[in-house]
């Protein structure tokens, strides 16, 4: 079989050379399992036809679409724990995000200012997404606010309950010198039965910095409740200005993916129409999947077929859940 695997790759690779000279020294040869950057497979190749009836693991494409990591450096933890999985990873940035004023203070993040330096009128803090907790650190950058919260604002919000969806954005509110709670709870359905596990009616209101785009799952079991909330729109969301230009050229130079993974459903909102236009009939042979069910569902109500839903919504479950329906 060895022996077989190694005269066909010397084959692919005379075809690739082959090629070379048929279209011409300006399209640059791709290493042996791949094709030159002017050539767009529109069928597996043939080396990917045999391993899939081997033993014998296949690197596949995974396109990603989602923003890059919140803070830090290094690879995008995603893409790192598909590589070590064998797969090929792509992120495609989905969304822009613009806060009411860069530069200075609007009247909404001057609210917020004013509200995060009150804790006293507040039982605690929700946060959903990195940018509502960039949005507070915005509010904090003048050096007399900093000292002011570092000496004793943050200690009277850690008296109450600061609860947030995801590692990520727990990480950023642990930044700010806050301590988080529910970073495990994965959605903000899950997040709500937490608060409504912790709280009662006679809490003041909750201070709830957050997106122009947000599901009303949240706030709505909180006021069917009886737990207050102040909600406060910091940021804006919208599509990535060079994501259609993104998603052509990538397909043009990749073709089709053999996963694409959703990590909002905004993402699916923005994407799924050129995803579908780009895919044509290979639209059916893709391994669709989720970070998580808020975003499973989303998937399912536009028609498509979700391979696979993370279980929690981090690096590892999703990788392992991609991987296994790449399988």
């Amino acid at each position: 079989m060895v022996r077989a695997m190694k005269t066909v790759d010397s084959w692919l690779n005379s075809i690739v050379i082959s090629r070379r000279h048929m279209t011409g020294a300006g399209c640059n040869v791709s290493p042996l399992w791949g094709y030159p950057p002017c050539y767009t497979p529109r069928q597996p190749s043939v080396l990917k036809l045999l391993h899939r009836g081997s033993e014998s693991s296949v690197e596949m494409h995974v396109l990603l679409l989602k923003e890059p990591r919140e803070g830090g450096s290094g690879p995008d933890p995603y893409i790192k724990e598909l590589a070590s999985r064998g797969h090929n990873a792509t992120l495609i940035p989905v969304l822009s995000f613009t806060f009411v004023s860069l530069n200075t203070l609007s009247d909404k993040l001057l609210s917020l200012l004013l509200q995060l330096f009150q804790p006293e009128q507040h039982g605690g803090l929700i946060f959903t997404s990195p940018r509502a907790v960039e949005a507070v650190k915005m509010c904090l950058e003048d050096d007399e606010r900093t000292e002011q919260w570092n000496m004793d604002i943050k200690d009277k919000w850690n008296a109450k309950s600061i609860y947030v969806v995801g590692k990520a954005t727990a990480t950023l509110v642990e930044n700010l010198g806050l301590v988080p709670l529910g970073e495990d709870t994965g959605t903000a359905d899950v997040l709500s039965r937490l608060i409504l596990e912790r709280e009662d009616a006679n809490i003041l209101p909750l201070l709830f910095p957050c997106g122009s785009i947000k599901r009303e799952v949240l706030p709505t079991a909180l006021r069917e409740n009886g737990v207050s909330l102040d909600t406060l729109m910091v940021y804006q969301t919208a599509p990535h200005p060079d994501l259609e230009k993104n998603l052509k050229n990538h397909f043009t130079e990749q073709g089709v993916p053999d996963s694409i993974a959703f990590f909002s459903p905004s993402g699916v909102k923005f994407c799924l129409e050129t995803v579908r236009r780009l895919s044509g009939e290979q639209l059916m042979q893709i391994k669709f999947a989720a970070i998580g069910p808020t975003t499973a569902e989303a998937m399912t109500a536009e028609g498509l077929s979700v391979s696979c839903s993370a279980d929690k919504p981090t690096a590892e479950h999703l990788a392992a859940g991609i991987a296994k329906a790449l399988q």
